[in-house]
């Protein structure tokens, strides 16, 4: 049954990811790709909340892994940090990378912290 709830939460993740990425990239104007940014921020801090409020294992599996697992991107994150350096944008690059680690790192943290008891 868990394989089920990871792939009902993969299924909502996967099109939400692509929806916020879309919104925040044609709102802002900047070479680093913030959509990509904004859903590993929100993906973060929604699986530590996940994890700070001891939700139960269907809730972690369909929440958690399914839809956090689909919503949030380290490929993408990756092809795109890639991309600005041999795009010649070396510093954005290492910029990219301090901004998804640094504060998705923070946002599982603060996120389980805010959740109660667990975080």
């Amino acid at each position: 049954m868990t394989a089920v709830w990871v792939v009902l939460g993969g299924m909502l993740g996967a099109p939400a990811r692509y929806l916020l990425d879309r919104v925040v990239t044609a709102y802002t104007d900047s070479r680093l790709p913030l959509g990509t940014l904004a859903v590993n921020i929100v993906g973060s801090a929604l699986l530590g909340v996940l994890i700070g409020s001891g939700a139960s294992d269907a809730v972690v599996a369909a929440a958690g892994i399914g839809f956090c697992g689909a919503f949030t991107t380290f490929s993408t994150f990756g092809y795109e940090t890639v991309a600005l350096a041999t795009g010649g944008a070396a510093g954005q690059a290492f910029g990219n990378i301090v901004l998804n680690t640094g504060i998705c790192l923070g946002a599982v943290s603060l996120g389980a912290t805010a959740a109660g008891p667990f975080g």
